[in-house]
């Protein structure tokens, strides 16, 4: 995949694991984005994972518990 995307448009395809623009982007519930570079759609699930891992630290912080 190359940066040819229109406008900076790039999205991470969850059903085929793959970065897609929207010349061949899949139905929106199976995608990501839209993201200003193929990179930032490839990092897409890393950054929800540490995300998640962030907002549950802080839940965990506001309920008094440590983790």
């Amino acid at each position: 995949m190359n940066d040819s995307g229109r406008n900076g448009q790039y999205f991470w395809c969850t059903r085929h694991n793959r970065v897609e623009t929207e010349a061949d982007v899949c139905a929106a519930r199976y995608t990501m984005g839209p993201y200003p570079s193929v990179a930032a759609a490839e990092n897409a699930l890393t950054q929800v994972r540490q995300r998640n891992e962030a907002w549950d630290a802080e839940d965990a912080r506001w309920a008094g518990e440590s983790k």
